[in-house]
């Protein structure tokens, strides 16, 4: 961090990107997307020889917006599920944060799971020179079976109000049914004053890369913030993208970002990390953050012993919004967002265990000391 920040500077004045007045808002993010039922082996054993599983939560969505009421941010989430114990573990896990779960779609469960159910996934963490893996048991999910109409997107962008929307490349390709809906969630948010976020997270589960791009430029041309990768950007600028100029492989980051901007006008923030993966448990963690023209890079953290990687960069989505939420200034936000996904990767499970505190105690480099 800058020891002595001149508040006159790009990177340290605070990120403009104009809010919903919060006072004439319920919520100040409202996620839309799958969340799922997670089951895992005991550290880092392996599911072909587990005898108990850990049952856990998760979805990129959910679970960034789990992590922003963790920060202290009121937070909605909107998504489907059928009306089962499974369910309830989902909704009961988001109560306990304080997140509002009233957009929730509940439908009757037909007993079998052939017509609707609770999307499951399985997670193994990797160590040493063997990586993790998730294996995903979501097929007929209520989830992906999604419909404009499940939401009063009226009455939840216009009359209670939100600062932020976010939501992503997973929900937009489960299904033609959860792209519509999350198009109706965009109209209304941007008709209501709700920014829109758009994460593009990418599971080759689910889509050829060639199928994710073209979904994802549909969504990334009508947001203001975009969180992603390197090689996201990449995919996103290949064939099809609106700008020919489309960078080398070899291009630098602020050209990718550049282009990215160029590209797609309306985005006034561009986020994401960049991982260099040492062994399954030792990652080193940077990012960087396009506000206005001007690029912020953080080396962040090196060799991070990795306890779960899996919702880490939900963790990051969560400390970009917070910065764009609280009106941190650029070098802050990013320093935070990289803070509380190192925070993260040192617990089990999905989603976020960490308080603002905790995560501005690491950004201002708090030692890993046993604390008395």
């Amino acid at each position: 961090m800058n020891p002595d920040p001149d508040p006159s500077t790009p990177a340290e004045s605070p990120l403009r990107l104009p809010l919903r007045p919060a006072a004439s808002s319920r919520h100040d993010l409202v996620a839309l997307g799958e969340c799922m039922v997670r089951l895992s082996p005991p550290g880092p054993g392996r599911l072909e020889f587990a005898r108990s599983l850990e049952v856990d939560v998760g979805g990129g969505e959910y679970n960034a917006a789990y992590a922003a009421a963790r920060l202290g941010w009121r937070t909605a989430f909107a998504s489907r599920l059928p009306d089962n114990p499974l369910a309830a573990i989902v909704l009961n896990h988001a109560r306990a944060a304080g997140m509002d779960v009233r957009h929730v779609a509940l439908e009757p469960h037909d007993g079998l799971g052939r017509a609707n159910r609770v999307g499951l996934y399985f997670a193994e963490i990797g160590v040493g020179v063997r990586g993790g893996q998730a294996l995903f048991d979501r097929g007929h999910s209520s989830a992906s079976q999604m419909r404009p109409a499940d939401v009063d997107w009226d009455r939840l962008f216009r009359q209670e109000g939100a600062g932020v929307l976010h939501s992503g490349g997973i929900f937009a390709v489960l299904s033609e049914s959860t792209r519509a809906t999350l198009q109706a969630a965009v109209t209304a948010a941007r008709a209501a004053g709700t920014r829109v976020s758009y994460d593009l997270n990418f599971r080759a589960s689910l889509a050829t890369p060639e199928r994710a791009a073209e979904i994802n430029r549909e969504f990334v041309a009508q947001s203001d913030i975009l969180i992603g990768s390197p090689e996201g950007f990449r995919a996103l600028l290949g064939p099809g993208a609106p700008n020919p100029a489309t960078p080398n492989p070899a291009a630098d980051l602020a050209d990718l970002v550049g282009a990215v901007a160029l590209a797609f006008p309306r985005l006034g923030i561009i986020a994401g990390t960049v991982r260099t993966i040492r062994q399954g448990h030792r990652h080193d963690l940077a990012g960087f953050l396009w506000s206005g023209g001007f690029l912020v890079h953080d080396e962040g953290h090196r060799d991070l012993e990795i306890v779960d990687r899996v919702g880490t960069g939900d963790a990051f989505s969560a400390g970009i919004l917070h910065g764009v939420l609280s009106g941190a200034p650029a070098r802050r936000t990013l320093a935070l967002a990289l803070a509380h996904a190192a925070l993260v990767h040192t617990t089990r499970g999905d989603t976020s265990q960490f308080s603002l505190t905790e995560v501005e105690a690491l950004a201002d480099g708090a030692a890993a000391s046993m604390r008395r």
